[in-house]
Parts: C-alpha cells; structure tokens; sequence
C-alpha cells in the first residue's frame, strides 16, 4: 500500500510533465515522444525500397528510431514515401554529411507520435508535361496527429510543398471533424520554396506553400522561411486552430497568409469560425510580388477569429507595405489560443534568425538551400516552372558511416557535445 501510495503521489506531481521532443521544441507538437524508447532502425543505402532502405524502416511496425549510415541523394522515381505506423523519429541530423535528400517524390506521414528533422525533400516535374497530373506534396500529413516537422528542407512541390490535411468532416460534430483529421502538429525551422507553378498539376499554375486544411487544429507554424511560391505561405482554411509565428516570407506572388473557407466545400454543414494567431511575421516583396499585396488576407465570407500583432511588411525599396486585408474578421485583444510558455521573439531579428537557422543541416547546407537563402537576402528570388531552371535535381556523392550511440542522445536525438 505504502508504495500504490508512493506511485500515486509522484504521478500526481510530475505524471503529466512530459519532456521535449527535444531541445529548443515548441508549438503544439512540442512534447511528441515520436519513436523514443523504441528500437534503433539503420539506414544503410540509398535504395528507394528494399532491405537496409528508409522506406523499409518507415514501413516497420513498434516504436523506433531511424538513423542514417549513409548520406546521399534517395532517388524515389515518382513514388511517396509513407509513414503509416506510429511512434518514430527520423533523425536525419545522424546522416553524414551530405545528408539525406529525397528526389522525384515525397514522403506522407498518416500516423500518430511522429518526428521527421533534417531532411532534404526536392520533389520536382519528373520530366513530365504541363497539365500531366502529377501532383505530389514534398512532405504531408493526412489525418496525423502529434508530429513535429523540424529543420526540414522542401522545394519544387507540384500541389503543396508541405501541408497538414485530412478527411475535413469525418464524425458529427466539430470535435470529431477536428480529431479525425491532423492536429497538435508543428512545423518548424524549414526552407519551404520554389513550389512549381505551371508544371505538372492538372490545374495549371500550382506553386503552394503550405495548406493548413480545414479544421486542422492546434496547428503551429513557426520560424519557417517561405521562398518564392505563388500563395499559401501558408493558407489556412475553414474552421482551423492555428498560431503563425516569426515567419519569413520572401517573394509571394499572389497571397502571403491567407485564411480562406469555400462555402461550396462546406455545402451542408454549419461554417465554422477560426482562430488564428499571427505574431512577428516578416513579408519582403520580390520581383514577382503583386504590388499591393498585404502580409495577411482573409477572404470575404471566411468567419475568424485573429489575434494580430508585430507583424513588419516591405516592397522592394523596404518602404512599409499594408499588414491587412482582413474583409470581416474578428479582430481579437489577446490570443485564444497559445502553446504553453512558448515566446514570440520580436520581429526586427526574425530575418537574421530565420536565414541562420532554417532548413536542413543549416551547419551543412546543400547547394540548392545556399541559393535560396541567398536569394531572399537579395531579393533575387523568382517563382520558377520547372526545377531545370535553378539547377535541376541535385546530385552529391554519397557516404557511409557507422552510427555511433555513444556520440548522441538517445532521448533527444541530439549530438553530445
């Protein structure tokens, strides 16, 4: 009894304290356990499936820990990566250098408790035609919960270049839409650019940053640079929970942020009012940017909730843009909605922040993210068709070397020092 009694009280003191997913962690997803205390997974080669594969670690079962023996280009010929099973970490930060890049494909994440870092996603045209019907995202999430997205690099996505989505009305009610589909998701510290505009998707012009479905929620979106997409950096749509937080976007064509519900994909059922939060936002205007355009839209008709604040926008010549173009949104006093003790920082250093510390391996960048770094600090950044317009698919010699548990932190998948 005496130790039940024991048990009881230290539950009750620290039980529900869970720790990090790993330091410097924030927004909803922050304390997603992903694949820690699981198995230790190996990726040995550079194959697109098959034995020693990060398609075969994906697709195991149980609680796991991906790390990398190889560093290189994983050239997935047009297929999607997919994580259905829950409970895993991919620690791309363990590759040798170069890091692991996946080319000509994607990866889909479609479980619970997840955390991808560090890695590289150039999805890219496949060679195919315009209008062809290739349309994949560089990372998504379908029906996810618990997922952090960190540190990762997507460029030259024919629909979205990372998005979190899901069925929008699965259930009866607003609970049940919002625990079916993706939620307590955060996305972090990316380079999110070049997504392809009049390239493979059946549409026709298609360069989207993020989409953030609808009802979605407890959806942070922070310190991420947005780089030359036509709109959706990011969109939020009907009836979502989101914070939008020290972002830097660099030469959007048509939107910035935008909140949007289509009352025709709500036919039938109640429309729901969102709840955004955008702090500390940067938007730089480029050589592509509509001239007019404002760092936040909201569509006429699209109820919302915003809570708005420190929030800086700049034409090519650093003259003050407008920051609204709200059309009837409910402007807020104090933010409804907040992940714990998580700070803003002020919105004169998210520029340098984010160009330090965005995207994949920032210690160890590719070409390709160089470049799109250097574009937004210059203001060269150009919406583009087609990835043969900036380069092409990357090519890197690859590398082996054992994995070492001693030299990391089998908790945080941090190196030790």
């Amino acid at each position: 009894m005496v130790r039940l009694f024991f048990v009881a009280v230290v539950w009750l003191m620290f039980g529900h304290l869970e720790l990090s997913a790993f330091p410097g962690a924030v927004g909803f997803g922050e304390v997603t356990q992903g694949g820690r205390g699981g198995v230790l997974v190996k990726v040995t080669n550079l194959n697109a499936s098959g034995k020693g594969s990060l398609a075969a670690a994906l697709a195991m079962r149980g609680k796991r820990i991906v790390v990398f023996e190889v560093g290189g280009v994983i050239d997935l010929r047009g297929r999607s990566l997919k994580i259905s099973q829950s409970q895993v970490t991919v620690a791309g930060q363990t590759a040798p250098s170069p890091g692991i890049t996946l080319i000509r494909g994607g990866l889909s994440v479609e479980a619970n408790d997840v955390i991808v870092r560090h890695l590289r996603v150039r999805s890219g045209s496949l060679g195919r035609k315009k209008g062809s019907g290739w349309e994949i995202d560089a990372i998504g999430m379908n029906g996810a919960a618990r997922v952090i997205i960190d540190q990762c690099s997507v460029s030259w996505a024919t629909d979205e270049n990372l998005s979190a989505s899901g069925p929008r009305f699965q259930g009866k009610t607003l609970r049940d839409w919002r625990r079916n589909t993706s939620r307590q998701v955060t996305i972090s510290n990316c380079i999110i650019a070049e997504a392809l505009s009049d390239s493979t998707h059946k549409k026709g012009e298609h360069s989207k940053g993020t989409l953030i479905h609808d009802n979605t929620s407890d959806i942070a979106i922070v310190g991420n640079l947005y780089a030359s997409n036509v709109d959706r950096n990011p969109l939020a749509k009907g009836g979502v929970q989101a914070v939008i937080v020290n972002n830097w976007i660099s030469n959007p064509q048509r939107r910035a942020v935008h909140h949007s519900l289509n009352p025709k994909e709500w036919r039938g059922h109640k429309l729901e009012t969102s709840e955004l939060v955008v702090v500390g936002n940067v938007l730089e205007h480029g050589r592509d940017t509509d001239p007019n355009l404002a760092l936040f839209e909201n569509s006429p008709g699209s109820p919302l909730r915003l809570f708005f604040k420190d929030n800086l926008a700049y034409d090519r010549e650093n003259r003050r843009k407008p920051l609204l173009k709200e059309e009837g949104a409910m402007m807020a006093d104090e933010p409804g909605l907040w992940p714990g003790k998580f700070k803003a920082i002020p919105v004169g250093q998210v520029r340098d922040s984010v160009s330090a510390n965005a995207g994949a391996r920032p210690w160890d960048r590719d070409s390709v993210d160089e470049r799109i770094v250097k574009e937004a600090m210059d203001r060269t950044g150009r919406i583009i068709d087609r990835e043969s317009e900036v380069g092409g698919y990357p090519k890197m010699k690859s590398r082996q070397k054992a994995f070492n548990p001693d030299e990391w932190n089998m908790e945080t998948m941090e190196p030790k020092r």
